[in-house]
């Protein structure tokens, strides 16, 4: 990494998501959590204050270690254990198969390099009856705004750490083997561009 993106972009990207109109959707998007819970990109931890009572331990994985260092006052109030994942040189999460009740990512898989092999995955250390909880931006359906999304995302690129914006959430994670169970698809505040929303729970099979 050089000096922009481990050392000012983890900041930046703290004081763009840490505000208030973040809050409810944070919530949202990890209510049902429960047991061991991996979260992917877990940044400055700006989830750590709304997960429910019934999270028991969270593993956590972001590959910047400024990120890690402002996380560490949200860590020290959660109510429960964080200790840290690796990520292993072939992508693998170093944690055993089917060994958490849930996976979490928030404006995360914009990020991830090889999107449909970091959801694969997530399949894999999920246990049966896991739940994946995401919420993430994404490419608008409205066609006029994808096509600026297409143009725009070199830009995005280059200046946001490697973020898409205009990346199919919803069609990335049924084509990785997830069945969704919920999807919410709504805009935040803020250009449209970068604002077009997915939320929801996703299972392998079955139900919740």
């Amino acid at each position: 990494m050089g000096f922009y993106e481990e050392h000012i972009l983890p900041r930046g990207i703290d004081w763009v998501l840490s505000g208030k109109r973040f809050h409810a959707v944070r919530e949202r998007a990890v209510t049902g959590a429960r047991g061991a819970v991996l979260e992917v990109g877990l940044g400055s931890g700006l989830n750590l204050p709304f997960y429910p009572d019934a999270v028991e331990k969270l593993y956590a994985l972001d590959p910047s270690r400024v990120a890690r260092k402002l996380a560490t006052r949200r860590i020290r109030r959660a109510p429960f254990p964080v200790e840290f994942a690796a990520l292993k040189e072939n992508g693998v999460i170093d944690l055993p198969d089917q060994s958490v009740d849930a996976v979490v990512t928030t404006f995360t898989l914009c990020t991830i390099p090889d999107a449909p092999a970091a959801l694969k995955e997530f399949q894999r250390v999920l246990k049966p009856g896991g739940v994946y909880h995401f919420l993430e931006h994404g490419r608008d359906p409205d066609p006029d705004i994808a096509r600026w999304q297409d143009r725009w995302n070199p830009i995005q690129k280059c200046i946001a750490g490697g973020c898409h914006v205009n990346r199919p959430i919803a069609k990335l994670i049924e084509d990785s083997g997830f069945t969704l169970h919920e999807c919410e698809n709504f805009y935040l505040d803020g250009p449209k561009l970068f604002t077009y929303m997915y939320g929801g729970k996703a299972v392998v099979g079955g139900t919740v």
